[in-house]
């Protein structure tokens, strides 16, 4: 699954950490997600849509 995560945590010059806090996960999911290694459950996904004020849709694209 691709996402823009990346392109959107450079939008706010946010950090992983930053995100991480934010969506109350660890830093190193926020890598696997990034990366690709990882799907976020819907939750985490939905909080993540909210935080960037986009829909699920604009961050994660399925292949």
């Amino acid at each position: 699954m691709d996402n823009t995560i990346r392109v959107e945590r450079a939008k706010l010059d946010i950090s992983q950490q930053d995100l991480a806090e934010k969506v109350n996960v660890s830093r190193q999911t926020i890598h696997s997600i990034e990366r690709g290694k990882k799907i976020p459950s819907v939750e985490l996904a939905i909080k993540m849509a909210q935080f960037f004020k986009v829909s699920v849709e604009e961050i994660f694209l399925v292949k």
